[in-house]
C-alpha cells in the first residue's frame, strides 16, 4: 500500500520531536470513524448527478473553524444559510442542489509566511485550531500535536449536532420569501431583477403549500468537507471498509486538496488518490491544463463521475483567460470531473485600517465570469465553494451595507474574510439572475436556428 510519507508533503507543521506526535496518531487510529463509507459513497453518488449536468454543488463554511465558535447556534446558521441559498438555486435553475459544507474538519491553514511579526515581536503564524491558537502569544502560537485530538471531539459534536438539525429543523420558507423581498427592495429595481423574484416567490409559495401549514420545509441530506492539510492526522483516520476492502478518509465526506499541496508527486494527491472518498482539488492561476490533466488521470483513471471535483479559484479579472484551457483540456481527455467555483480566494485585497476583506463586486464577477465561460464552451458549471457564516459579520465589503469602515464593527473570522447570511443570500440572487440570462440567451438561439432550418 503507497504511503504519503515517502512523497513531498509541504505545509506540514514543523511537530516537536519526541513520541508526542506518534502517541496522538495512535490514539486516533483506535479512534470510531467520524463518516461511514456509506455516506460517502452516497456522496459520490449525488455528485456523480453534477457531473452529468443533472444538479449542482454548494459548498460553503468558515475558512478557519475555531473550537470556541463550534456551538450549536454557529453550525444551525450555516446550514440554515446554505440551505436557503440552495433553495433560491433550485428554484431558478431547475436543478437539484447538493449541499457540503466547510465544516467538522476545516481547523488548519497553509500560510504562505512561516512566522508573524506585530509590534517588533515575532512568533509562528497561525497554522489553525489543529495546530495552535490564533492568540498572538508565546505559549498559544506554540505547535501542539495534542490538538489534534480536540480537533477529532470538535468535528465528532459538529457532526452530531448536524445529525440532530437535519430532518428537524427545517426552512421557514414564509420567512425565506419575506427576506428576499426585503432584499429586492434594497436592490436594483430594474423590470427584469423584479420578474426573477417573482419567479422566486413563486416557487417558494409552492413549497411552503408543499410542505403544510408550518411553511417548514426538510432538508436533504448535508454532507461534511475540509481541507486534507494535516496528513497526520488524515491517515490516522483512515479506515476499510469491510464491505469492499476499499479505503476511506473517515475525517469528512469530501476531502480536498488545496492549492498549495496539488502537486501531482506529491504527499497530498498520494493519499487522496488512496481514499476513496469524492475528492476535489483548488485550481489557482499558476495551474497548467497539462497538470490539471495529470492530476484527473491520478485521482480519477477509471473516470468515474462523482469521484473528481475541480474547485477553480482564479480571481475576478483573470478566470475569462485562464479557465477556458483548464476546462478543455481535461474534458478532451474525457474526464466527467465536476467544476465549482471558489469566487473568494483569489478577490482578497487589503483595507486601509488593515484589515484583509473581499469586495461584493469582485466575488460576483468572478461568479458571472465562470458561469460564462461554461457556457460557452457548452459544459457544466458545477456551483460555488464559499466561506461564509450565518453570523451577521462585517468581513466582506460592497453588500448588505459593509463598506471599510465597518470592518472591525464585527469582524470574527481566524483567518479570511466570509460572506455573512444576507451577502450569501444576494450572491445566490446574483446567480439566479445567471441562470435567467442563459435561459434566455438559448431561447434566442433555438429560435433562431428554428428560423433558418
Amino acid at each position: 500500500m503507497p504511503t504519503w510519507r515517502a512523497e513531498r508533503a509541504p505545509h506540514q507543521p514543523d511537530w516537536p520531536t519526541g513520541p508526542d506526535i506518534v502517541a496522538v496518531e495512535t490514539e486516533l487510529a483506535g479512534y470510531p470513524p467520524l463518516v461511514a463509507p456509506r455516506e460517502c459513497d452516497r456522496l459520490r453518488g449525488r455528485l456523480a448527478d453534477v457531473s452529468l449536468g443533472r444538479a449542482m454543488l454548494l459548498q460553503g463554511g468558515d475558512c478557519a473553524e475555531t473550537f470556541a465558535k463550534a456551538t450549536p447556534a454557529s453550525v444551525r446558521g450555516k446550514l440554515r444559510c446554505l440551505r436557503e441559498m440552495a433553495v433560491i438555486l433550485a428554484c431558478a435553475s431547475g436543478l437539484g442542489v447538493v449541499q457540503v459544507g466547510r465544516i467538522a474538519g476545516q481547523y488548519a491553514k497553509p500560510r504562505s509566511r512561516p512566522v508573524e511579526t506585530r509590534d517588533g515581536v515575532t512568533l509562528p503564524s497561525y497554522l489553525g485550531d489543529a495546530v495552535n491558537d490564533v492568540e498572538f502569544t508565546e505559549d498559544a502560537r506554540r505547535i501542539d500535536p495534542y490538538r489534534l485530538l480536540r480537533t477529532y471531539r470538535s468535528s465528532a459534536d459538529t457532526l452530531d449536532e448536524i445529525s440532530a438539525l437535519i430532518g428537524h429543523d427545517g426552512i421557514d420558507l414564509t420567512a425565506l420569501h419575506e427576506q428576499i423581498r426585503e432584499m429586492a427592495a434594497r436592490g436594483p429595481r430594474n423590470e427584469r431583477h423584479q420578474e426573477l423574484i417573482e419567479k422566486i416567490s413563486v416557487a417558494l409559495r409552492f413549497l411552503a403549500g408543499y410542505a403544510g401549514a408550518d411553511s417548514d420545509l426538510r432538508a436533504p441530506d448535508f454532507y461534511s468537507s475540509h481541507e486534507a492539510l494535516l496528513l497526520n492526522y488524515e491517515t490516522a483516520l483512515v479506515r476499510t471498509d469491510p464491505r469492499t476492502g476499499d479505503d476511506y478518509g473517515s475525517s469528512g465526506h469530501l476531502l480536498w486538496i488545496g492549492e498549495r499541496t496539488r502537486q501531482p508527486d506529491g504527499a497530498h494527491v498520494a493519499f487522496a488518490a488512496r481514499v476513496r472518498n469524492p475528492v476535489a482539488v483548488k485550481l489557482g492561476p499558476t495551474a497548467r491544463p497539462e497538470e490539471a490533466l495529470a492530476l484527473a488521470e491520478r485521482l480519477d483513471p477509471d473516470r468515474e463521475p462523482g469521484r473528481l471535483t475541480f474547485i477553480a479559484r482564479l480571481g475576478a479579472d483573470r478566470v475569462r483567460d485562464l479557465l477556458p484551457p483548464l476546462v478543455e483540456r481535461v474534458r478532451d481527455s474525457g474526464s466527467p470531473a465536476i467544476w465549482i467555483c471558489d469566487p473568494m480566494h483569489g478577490n482578497t485585497i487589503t483595507a486601509p485600517d488593515g484589515h484583509k476583506t473581499r469586495h461584493f463586486d469582485d466575488i460576483l464577477r468572478e461568479v458571472r465570469g465562470f458561469f460564462a465561460v461554461h457556457h460557452e464552451l457548452g459544459t457544466h458549471a458545477g456551483g460555488l465553494h464559499l466561506e461564509l457564516t450565518g453570523e451577521d459579520v462585517t468581513e466582506c465589503v460592497g453588500s448588505s451595507g459593509v463598506g471599510f469602515d465597518d470592518l472591525a464593527t464585527r469582524y470574527e473570522s481566524a483567518c479570511d474574510p466570509r460572506l455573512n447570511h444576507d451577502q450569501s443570500l444576494h450572491l445566490a440572487l446574483e446567480l439566479a439572475m445567471v441562470f435567467e440570462d442563459q435561459a434566455a440567451e438559448n431561447r434566442r438561439t433555438a429560435c433562431a436556428v428554428s428560423r433558418t432550418s
